[in-house]
């Protein structure tokens, strides 16, 4: 299972399991983050298509750590002029962890806790 979820403004291919770089988010590590953006979502081959987002879909994630990506150097020059400017640039970045996609209809799964109190 799979969905294309927009987080930041930015659309990202996730499944369960996966680590992904966002730009920075709001929350602390360890915070759980829920997307409601979902635009596509397959279910081994079964797929909904948003338009442009699908009603009831979520993406449930971890932020694990907030870091700094490589430098990226902006160089200007004009040529015959003298000018030259060199900057460098770290985009802030949030690593999360994908713990779940929910499906519309879907009902969550009971807690091992409340499964045994019904059994007796």
């Amino acid at each position: 299972m799979y969905a294309i979820v927009e987080i930041a403004g930015q659309q990202f291919k996730v499944s369960k399991d996966q680590k992904v770089y966002v730009h920075r988010l709001e929350g602390k590590e360890g915070d759980a983050v829920t997307f409601a953006k979902v635009l596509l979502l397959d279910d081994s081959g079964n797929i909904t298509l948003g338009a442009p987002a699908i009603e009831g879909a979520s993406v449930e994630a971890k932020v694990l750590q907030h870091l700094k990506g490589d430098k990226v150097i902006v160089f200007k020059k004009k040529r015959r002029k003298g000018y030259k400017v060199k900057n460098g640039h770290r985009q802030s970045l949030t690593q999360i962890s994908i713990t779940g996609i929910t499906a519309p209809g879907a009902k969550k799964k009971a807690s091992k806790k409340a499964e045994t109190e019904t059994a007796e």
